[in-house]
């Protein structure tokens, strides 16, 4: 969740504006709110050209998949004096208050508790005819019970339009006297990587990678029964110079760290502006994210909100999408004349990288509890 707390200034294209069709009685309308940076301006355009001339669209962008949370929240449930305080500060939603919007960007982490509080609604997936095209894995982590969580017979609450990984960048001139470049989560634990490594101040990453790399699952349940589980932590956090889920880049840019854990769509944009720096998915899996589209509670599934779906997995401009946002696509590869060299690590999907990566599944309470325990023992443990 973490990760979505970054504001996407470096992120890729951002979409600013609003785009609205001219007035008219009998206009149709889609109102969109979606995370900055995460749909190319130019791909909202060539939607408009596809429509009726008297049709309506409003994208609103806003810079934390947090304050689009807090939005649908807002529109489900009676103002408290917190949500007054802090709402201020966030003129967009301030001015978006009155009215719902179609659709809404959501990451994959959040939707167990927007289900849960029922701040959305399943979609209807016989209007999107795509759906059934989508890659079984994509439709497996969408559909879920009441609860939010993974049923293979539950309803559909979302439709994912891009995704990304946790990935290793280092600084490749620190390497250049070594035999070796990092490859894989057991590279960490080198004797050369002393406290010169930052990792994310999240759990559930941390202590996934070191599951990963013994073999186990980063939604493993039962991590007390795991046989040196807390030893391999205890030897990583020998390594760590220190845990950040926002700033951990900066130290890798001036040579305080080396190498970095991190997230796919913080790591990209900077890769072609500093060619020192090289990005890889670890060769055993890593953790994975998306994006999604969600339909608020209780509003009117049109027409246009299914079309917006299908259009966004049209294979050409899926790839639109991935390439000006460098981020990966569910609906389509790209191949490696489309991608800047620094790039193509990341980019080119990797059947078998896939296949061994996984998405951070809700786990119950009291196993959370257990992942936020152990990790904040280990983090206040003496170096």
């Amino acid at each position: 969740m973490d990760r979505r707390y970054f504001l996407l200034g470096i992120s890729g294209l951002v979409f600013s504006q609003i785009l609205m069709g001219c007035g008219g009685k009998n206009q149709t309308h889609l109102n969109v709110q979606l995370l900055k940076g995460s749909i190319p301006g130019q791909v909202v355009n060539q939607f408009r050209k596809t429509l009726e001339s008297d049709a309506n669209l409003k994208f609103v962008p806003m810079n934390q998949i947090l304050d689009l949370f807090k939005q649908l929240q807002i529109w489900q449930k009676p103002e408290t004096k917190d949500q007054q305080g802090w709402k201020s500060y966030i003129p967009l939603i301030q001015s978006q208050k009155q009215s719902k919007a179609d659709l809404v960007t959501l990451g994959d982490y959040w939707l167990k508790a927007a289900i849960e509080q029922k701040l959305i609604q399943p979609l209807e997936t016989e209007k999107i005819q795509q759906w059934s095209s989508l890659n079984p894995r994509w439709q497996q982590l969408v559909r879920r019970d009441d609860q939010g969580n993974i049923d293979p017979q539950g309803n559909i609450w979302a439709a994912p339009y891009h995704w990304g990984n946790t990935v290793i960048i280092y600084n490749g001139e620190k390497f250049e006297k070594f035999d070796w470049q990092p490859k894989d989560w057991s590279d960490l634990w080198r004797s050369e990587l002393r406290s010169r490594i930052s990792l994310l101040n999240h759990p559930r990453e941390v202590i996934g990678l070191v599951l990963k790399k013994l073999g186990e699952s980063y939604n493993t349940e039962n991590i007390t029964q795991i046989p040196d589980l807390k030893a391999e932590l205890l030897a990583l956090h020998q390594q760590v110079k220190f845990y950040d889920s926002t700033t951990y880049l900066e130290p890798l840019l001036t040579g305080d760290t080396w190498l970095a854990v991190g997230w796919s769509n913080d790591v990209m944009p900077i890769l072609s502006r500093y060619p020192k720096l090289t990005a890889v998915i670890p060769e055993s899996g890593t953790a994975m994210w998306a994006d999604l589209w969600v339909s608020p509670a209780e509003v009117e599934q049109n027409t246009l909100a299914s079309d917006w779906i299908n259009f966004c997995w049209q294979p050409n401009i899926a790839k639109q999408i991935a390439i000006l946002t460098k981020n990966n696509s569910p609906v389509t590869n790209i191949v490696a004349s489309d991608l800047q060299k620094p790039l193509k690590n990341l980019l080119l999907n990797n059947q078998e990288f896939f296949d061994k990566s996984e998405f951070l599944l809700p786990l119950p309470a009291s196993v959370n509890n257990g992942y936020k325990y152990l990790f904040n023992k280990i983090k206040n443990s003496e170096q």
